[in-house]
C-alpha cells in the first residue's frame, strides 16, 4: 500500500486548492507594480482614485483567495488523512497473527495517531506551500529582473548563500525527525507496556524502576526531539539574514543608482516592496521543505506498517466478474450449509499430516488426529507440546506448513474466514473483553441475536445472576478489558459471548482457568450439555475438565502421543499419569501438570 497512492485520490481537491493559492499569488505579485504605477500617477498628477480601488481590490483577492487556499488545502489534508487511517486500521485488523506481532503495539498507536497527522501535513499543507511560495518566489525574482537586473543580481548573491544553509538544515531537519518518530514510539510502548502490567508492576513495588526506565525512554526523545528543533529553528534566521544583507545593500545601491539616474524612484519602490515580499515566502518555502522532510519520515514508517502480511481470504481474494461472484457466493452457501450441519460420520476437526512452525521453530511434527461432530475432546500435553497452536490452526490465524487441517470435511483453506470463524467459536487464554456495555461484549460476535438466545447464553455461562445484580444489567458499562467485572466473571462473559454465536465447533483454551469451584462445575454442565449438539475441544488444567472427555489427544514435542479416554491413558501412558498426578478412581479436582508436568497453552 503507497500513501502517495491515497493522496492521488484526493488530486483534485488539492490541486484546486493549490490552483487557488497560485491566483493569490498572482494578486500580491501585481500589487508593487501597481503600486509603483500609483507612485508616478501621484507623481505626473495623473486621478489617483483608479490606482487606488485597483490597489484595494487586488489586498482584498489576494485575502479571499488566501483563505479559499486554507480551506481547500486543510480539507484536502483531513480527506486524506482519514482514509489513511481507515485504510491502515482495516489492514491492521485484516493482519496475520506473525506480521503483527512484528510491530510494538505502542509503536503501532505511535504511527496511527501521531505520524498520521505529520503525514497530513507533508502530503497536501507542505506541498501547496512549497508550491505556492515557489511560484512567488520565481514570480517576484523575474518581475526584479525586469525592474533592474543589475540589483537583482547583487540581491541573489545575498539570498544564494543563505538558501544554501537553508537547504543544508532541511535535509538535518528529515535526519531528526526519523530519529525522533523512532525515540518517541519507543516512549509510548514502553509507557503502554507498563500501564498494561500496573497491578504488576505496583505488586513487584517496581513504580521506581518502571519510572526510571519511561523516563529514559523520554530522555532519549527529548533529545532527537530538541535537535529537530534546533535544526528547524535555525532554517529561519539562516533566510533572515540572507534578506536583511540584501535589503541593505538594495537600499544603498538602488539609492546610489536613483542618485544617477539609472533607476526611477518608483522602480526602486516597487524592487524593495518585491524583496519584502519575498521574505515571508522563502521563509516560508524552507519551513515547508523541513515540514516536508519530517512528514517524510512519518509516511516511510506508514508505508511500512501498510505492508503488514494480510490473512487471506479466497472470497476477497481480488477482481472477480458477475459470474465469478455469484459461484464463489454458491461455493460460500455450500460451505456454510456442509459447516453448519456437519454429517455425523464427518469429522468436526481433522488434522492430516500437519507440520508447522514459528519462523524456524518448528512447534508441530506431522500431526493426525480427528474431531468427532458431537462430544468433548480434550487436549493435553506438556508446555510447550503445542496444544494452543492446533486451536489456532483450525481458526486460520495461522497456515499450516505442511498438511491440511479440515473442518466439517472442508479444507479451512478453502473456506472463506467469516464462513470458517462463524463456524468455530474460540475461547482464548487470556479472555479479551472491551471497553462498552456488557451487551456489547456479549453479541459481539453475534450483533443480530434476540434476547432469547441472549438469556440462554448467560444462563449457560452462569451469569444470569450476576447481570442481573449490575447496576444497569445488559446496559452496564465496563471499562478496558472488562473492568467492573471479576476476572472469573470476564471470563463467563467471554464463553457467553462464544455460545451466542452457536458454532458447530467450541475451542476453549483454558476457559476455566480464572474460575472458582461453583462456578467451573456450572460451566462443566454447560460444556457437557453443549459437547451434546456440537464439537468442543478443550484444553484445561483441571482434571475436573479432561476426566469425562469423550476423547483425549496427548501431544508430546509437538507430535499425537496417544489418543484414548482417561481411564485408558491412566493405565497405558505413563507420560499421561505424571500429568495427571492422581489415581484414575480419584475423581477430585486434581490439576493436570502437578509434579514434573505442567499442562499450560503453548504459545
Amino acid at each position: 500500500m503507497s500513501l502517495w497512492d491515497i493522496a492521488r485520490r484526493h488530486r483534485r481537491l488539492l490541486a484546486l486548492g493549490v490552483a487557488v493559492g497560485l491566483l493569490g499569488t498572482a494578486a500580491s505579485l501585481a500589487q508593487p507594480l501597481v503600486i509603483s504605477d500609483l507612485i508616478d500617477a501621484a507623481g505626473g498628477g495623473r486621478p489617483l482614485a483608479p490606482v487606488i480601488a485597483l490597489v484595494a481590490a487586488l489586498f482584498c483577492a489576494d485575502a479571499a483567495l488566501a483563505a479559499l487556499e486554507a480551506y481547500l488545502v486543510g480539507r484536502a489534508g483531513e480527506n486524506t488523512v482519514f482514509v489513511i487511517r481507515r485504510t491502515l486500521t482495516a489492514r491492521l485488523l485484516r493482519a496475520t497473527l506473525s506480521g503483527y506481532g512484528r510491530f510494538d503495539p505502542g509503536d503501532v498507536f505511535t504511527r496511527m495517531v501521531a505520524d498520521t497527522a505529520l503525514a497530513r501535513i507533508a502530503i497536501t499543507q507542505s506541498l501547496s506551500q512549497i508550491t505556492t511560495n515557489a511560484f512567488m518566489v520565481v514570480g517576484g525574482i523575474v518581475l526584479m529582473a525586469w525592474i533592474d537586473l543589475p540589483l537583482l543580481l547583487l540581491t541573489l548573491l545575498c539570498l544564494g548563500a543563505a538558501a544554501a544553509v537553508s537547504l543544508l538544515l532541511a535535509r538535518r531537519v528529515r535526519i531528526a525527525a526519523a530519529a525522533n518518530r523512532e525515540d518517541t514510539s519507543g516512549f509510548g510502548a514502553g509507557l503502554q507496556r507498563a500501564l498494561g502490567a500496573l497491578t504488576t508492576v505496583k505488586a513487584s513495588r517496581a513504580e521506581e524502576r518502571e519510572t526510571e526506565r519511561i523516563a529514559g525512554l523520554a530522555r532519549d526523545a527529548h533529545r532527537s526531539g530538541v535537535r529537530v528543533g534546533a535544526y528547524s529553528a535555525l532554517l529561519t534566521p539562516a533566510m533572515n539574514v540572507g534578506t536583511q544583507v540584501a535589503l541593505t545593500a538594495v537600499i544603498g545601491w538602488g539609492m546610489t543608482r536613483v542618485a544617477s539616474g539609472h533607476l526611477s524612484t518608483a522602480d526602486l519602490t516597487a524592487f524593495m516592496m518585491y524583496l519584502f515580499y519575498l521574505i515571508s515566502p522563502l521563509v516560508t518555502l524552507f519551513m515547508a521543505i523541513g515540514q516536508f522532510q519530517q512528514g517524510r519520515a512519518a509516511v516511510d514508517r506508514l508505508t511500512e506498517l501498510g505492508r503488514i502480511e494480510q490473512e487471506e481470504d479466497p472470497r476477497r481474494g481480488g477482481e472477480r466478474g458477475e459470474r465469478g461472484e455469484r459461484g464463489e457466493r454458491q461455493r460460500t452457501d455450500r460451505n456454510s450449509r456442509t459447516a453448519q450441519h456437519a454429517d455425523r460420520d464427518v469429522p468436526a476437526v481433522a488434522f492430516r499430516g500437519v507440520t508447522f512452525g514459528y519462523g524456524t521453530e518448528p512447534v508441530l511434527h506431522d500431526v493426525t488426529f480427528s474431531v468427532p461432530a458431537r462430544g468433548l475432546t480434550a487436549l493435553v500435553g506438556p508446555s510447550g507440546a503445542g496444544k494452543t497452536t492446533v486451536l489456532q490452526l483450525i481458526e486460520r490465524f495461522h497456515r499450516p506448513d505442511a498438511g491440511t487441517v479440515r473442518v466439517a470435511g472442508a479444507d479451512v483453506s478453502t473456506l472463506s474466514l467469516d464462513t470458517l470463524r462463524g463456524t468455530v467459536g474460540y475461547v482464548e487464554q487470556e479472555h479479551a473483553l472491551l471497553s462498552g456495555t456488557v451487551r456489547e461484549n456479549l453479541c459481539y460476535a453475534a450483533p443480530d441475536a434476540g434476547e432469547e438466545a441472549i438469556a440462554l447464553a448467560l444462563d449457560r455461562a452462569g451469569l444470569t445472576e450476576v447481570v442481573s445484580a449490575l447496576p444497569d444489567g445488559l446496559d452496564t458499562e465496563l471499562g478496558d478489558r472488562g473492568a467492573g467485572l471479576s476476572g472469573g466473571q470476564s471470563q463467563r462473559l467471554a464463553i457467553a459471548r462464544t455460545l451466542l454465536q452457536q458454532p458447530s465447533v467450541v475451542l476453549l483454551d483454558e476457559a476455566s482457568a480464572h474460575l472458582d469451584g461453583e462456578t467451573e462445575q456450572a460451566l462443566r454442565r454447560a460444556v457437557a450439555e453443549l459437547a451434546q449438539q456440537c464439537a468442543v475441544v478443550t484444553i484445561s488444567h483441571r482434571m475436573s475438565s479432561v476426566i469425562d472427555a469423550d476423547r483425549i489427544i496427548l501431544l508430546e514435542g509437538g507430535r499425537v502421543r496417544a489418543v484414548g479416554v482417561h481411564d485408558v491413558l491412566m493405565a497405558e501412558d505413563p507420560l499421561y499419569r505424571r500429568l495427571a498426578g492422581a489415581h484414575p478412581t480419584d475423581g477430585g479436582d486434581a490439576v493436570i501438570g502437578t509434579g514434573t508436568g505442567i499442562v499450560e497453552a503453548a504459545r
